[in-house]
């Protein structure tokens, strides 16, 4: 799935986010695409940033691993 910044997705982990995850997300969670200064922007192969809903930066993740609400 391709995500822009700001974007709300549910997360469903897929492939490394589910066999070697780096959050601590659970499935079904609600999080919301960032782009960090410095970074590459979300889709830049196949990953993106994501934070919580109030602000809290979680990590990156799989852009697969992502769907709509």
């Amino acid at each position: 799935m391709r995500v822009r910044k700001g974007q709300k997705v549910k997360f469903n982990p897929v492939g490394w986010d589910l066999i070697d995850p780096k959050t601590n997300l659970k499935p079904g969670d609600i999080v919301r695409v960032t782009h960090c200064h410095g970074c590459p922007p979300p889709n830049t192969m196949g990953h993106c940033h994501v934070e919580t809903l109030d602000g809290k930066f979680i990590g990156l993740v799989h852009c697969n691993s992502l769907e709509k609400p």
